[in-house]
């Protein structure tokens, strides 16, 4: 064997050995490529979109591009085009303010999903009809405006109200139970005036100010606002009440306001 023979085999051949061992432990060790998924911003919450995003229904706007949304409160005020009922909300709205509009009616459904609720102001509407159980699971509402509608009856009310509104509608007597205030406990003001109404119905002893002015109410009885068995009783609670421009004169019950502190207010004939 000549020497190039044996320096071959004595230094090259370990020296490729080494070096494929190498190059392929390498290659073992080097790391995988990782794939990054880019996130599609145009569709993002595609498929699970707010209900306060969604359309109310085919061919209508999303009830947040028609109104104004702002944590816990929507305001939809004389809205264009048109609307004509009471819009899908935000499950989280606490107050919802869709004054001047053209809704017509509030049905069961509509606040059926909207616990939150805390104040309704719908004033200035076409309202003539309220389903008895709009508002019956609204368990802490506590402020609902009604006015300037075309209303004949209400509906049950939420016990924990604090005010109701419904001036300029056309309650009747028929159309108002003669206990809907009764359970109301936490009542504070009551706004009846301008209405259609005969007859006082039952109030609450939470009463502060109730105005009954401008309706048809032709009697007062010694139990509309004391106790005619009671000569002691006080009603401490009551700062306002307004009985004026009604066909009752009041000159003629005279024990129906000897618990009160003042005497009702407005002019009177």
């Amino acid at each position: 064997m000549d020497m190039r023979t044996l320096f071959f085999t004595i230094i090259l051949v370990p020296w490729m050995l080494s070096s494929a061992a190498r190059s392929g432990y390498m290659e073992a060790v080097k790391p995988k490529k990782e794939v990054v998924t880019m996130l599609d911003y145009d569709n993002v919450g595609d498929s699970e979109t707010s209900h306060a995003a969604a359309p109310n229904s085919e061919g209508e706007l999303p009830t947040c591009l028609l109104c104004v949304c702002l944590t816990g409160s929507v305001y939809c005020e004389e809205v264009s085009p048109e609307m004509t009922a009471v819009p899908s909300l935000p499950k989280e709205t606490a107050y919802l303010y869709a004054r001047y509009n053209k809704i017509r009616k509030i049905t069961n459904k509509d606040f059926a999903d909207i616990a939150t609720l805390r104040r309704i102001d719908l004033t200035g509407n076409h309202i003539s009809e309220i389903e008895d159980g709009a508002f019956s699971k609204l368990i802490l509402l506590e402020d609902l405006n009604l006015s300037e509608n075309q209303l004949v009856k209400l509906p049950t009310l939420p016990v924990k109200l604090v005010s109701l509104n419904v001036n300029h509608n056309r309650l009747k007597t028929k159309g108002v139970k003669s206990n809907a205030f009764k359970k109301l406990t936490k009542l504070a003001y009551l706004y009846l005036g301008d209405n259609e109404l005969e007859a006082i119905p039952q109030l609450p002893e939470s009463l502060r100010i109730v105005h009954l002015n401008k309706n048809k109410i032709t009697t007062i009885s010694d139990e509309t606002f004391c106790q005619g068995n009671n000569t002691q009783y006080i009603r401490t609670n009551i700062e306002e009440i307004r009985l004026d421009n009604n066909p009752v004169i009041l000159a003629n019950h005279p024990n129906s306001f000897v618990c009160l502190r003042s005497l009702p207010i407005g002019q009177y004939h």
